[in-house]
């Protein structure tokens, strides 16, 4: 019987056998409340040790990184990769057009998930007034970056008056207020204006002469995260996904990812795994316990960046 036991206990304690100790990534099941925070067309090696982006390089330090995250291949530009970020495919969308011309009818995605089983949600949308749903672009607010307008059964069939949408997309300026407040929900999508995203827009050079994308972006940052770690909703298990929608140009480069979460594992970084946007709608739906769409369902999740 001894040598059973001490037998038994051996084999427990071998790699690969189940026992009580939790596998590497364990902590993203933890997770409570997700920010997805979408910066705009830029390569990481444009990003990554740049000292235009001081304060990005210094969250590598704090959290978790991917350096080949990536858009899905040879999708661009900037309105399909938002749609592929919550529904895992583009839809047929292959254009920067507003919902007028892009609507989509009746297509799931992770918002209606996340309704279907009572998880509250929004997205913070900067320069949206908040008194209608933002179905129209108005520089420097552009409704090809805010990905749940092209979808009919969040605005109410593109009602400019839809009280859905009016509820859950909301201005950014109130974010402060709800995280002290704790009234952001579970799933936060937060979406800076054109001048702040790194898109580098013609209209942000007649604004300011000395402005600069990336830096622009990287003081953006500076001021939000910490914002955002300074509430219950991240210091309870919450985590912060960093990404760009698209690499620039059409080279198809890597464009990055960072996790700041207490889970995540600090200054690790991935340098080997291919992500796309499917690995992290992936984990937004694994982390709320949803069924994967699209492409999602053949990718995995962003567990490699969790204790």
């Amino acid at each position: 019987m001894k040598r059973f036991l001490f037998s038994l206990f051996t084999l427990l304690a071998l790699p690969g056998v189940a026992s009580d100790t939790p596998a590497a990534g364990d902590s993203l099941k933890q997770v409570k409340t997700v920010f997805v925070i979408l910066m705009e067309n830029h390569n990481w090696e444009d990003i990554k040790g740049s000292p235009r982006a001081p304060y990005i390089n210094s969250l590598l330090k704090q959290g978790a990184s991917a350096d080949n995250y990536n858009g899905p291949a040879f999708l661009h530009p900037s309105e399909p990769n938002y749609v592929w970020l919550v529904a895992g495919d583009n839809h047929g969308i292959h254009d920067d057009a507003d919902p007028a011309t892009n609507g989509l009818h009746g297509v799931a995605n992770v918002a209606t998930q996340l309704e279907a089983k009572g998880i509250a949600w929004k997205t913070y949308q900067e320069d949206i007034d908040g008194k209608t749903c933002p179905l129209v672009s108005k520089t420097p607010y552009a409704a090809k970056h805010n990905p749940f307008v092209f979808f009919d059964n969040l605005t109410d069939d593109f009602s400019a008056n839809s009280a859905t949408c009016i509820a859950h997309m909301r201005p950014f300026s109130e974010m402060k207020q709800d995280l002290a407040d704790g009234k952001t929900g579970r799933y936060v999508f937060i979406t800076p204006n054109i001048c702040n995203d790194m898109h580098g827009a013609r209209y942000c050079r007649q604004v300011n002469p000395q402005y600069e994308s990336i830096r622009a972006g990287d003081d953006w940052l500076a001021q939000v995260v910490p914002m955002i770690q300074q509430s219950d909703a991240y210091r309870d298990d919450g985590v912060i996904f960093i990404t760009w929608d698209e690499s620039e140009g059409r080279a198809d480069k890597p464009i990055g990812l960072l996790a700041i979460s207490p889970l995540a594992k600090p200054a690790y970084v991935n340098t080997s795994t291919k992500f796309t946007h499917s690995a992290l709608l992936r984990t937004v739906e694994d982390v709320f316990g949803l069924a994967p769409l699209g492409d999602a369902a053949k990718s995995g999740n962003l567990h490699d960046l969790f204790k």
